[in-house]
């Protein structure tokens, strides 16, 4: 069970958000990709008590690039860890709710731990399906 709290008109709720990704970019005339995995605890609000659909949420963790760090004719990060955060909107559907699709802003970088730290930022269009 996750964590809640009523909110105004809502109710606000906590999770963890596991996920894994494929960052392809062009580096040196060949394409060049990096597995990364992460992990950040996210809050979520949906309004209507927490019974609608809708819901708007925010998160900060951290991220690991698995294989090798991210490199691209135009940005260099300098470590494999990493912060991640983000915002977004999401709609949950299906039976019990358990799928969604979300649009996401999303925010990658070591926040200067080492330089360079160039950032990269991304535009999510996301489908999740809950355990």
């Amino acid at each position: 069970k996750h964590w809640s709290h009523e909110l105004g008109s809502g109710l606000l709720t906590g999770h963890w958000d596991i996920w894994g990704s494929r960052w392809a970019s062009d580096y040196q005339n060949r394409t060049r990709s990096s597995w990364v995995s992460g992990a950040k605890p996210t809050l979520r609000w949906r309004g209507a008590q927490g019974q609608s659909p809708w819901f708007i949420e925010a998160g900060v963790g951290v991220s690991y690039a698995l294989n090798h760090r991210y490199l691209s004719d135009f940005r260099e990060f300098s470590t494999r860890y990493n912060f991640a955060s983000h915002i977004g909107i999401g709609y949950l559907f299906g039976e019990q709710l358990k799928n969604e699709i979300s649009l996401r802003f999303e925010h990658q970088s070591n926040a200067g731990i080492k330089r360079p730290n160039p950032g990269e930022n991304f535009l999510q269009l996301r489908y999740a399906r809950h355990f």
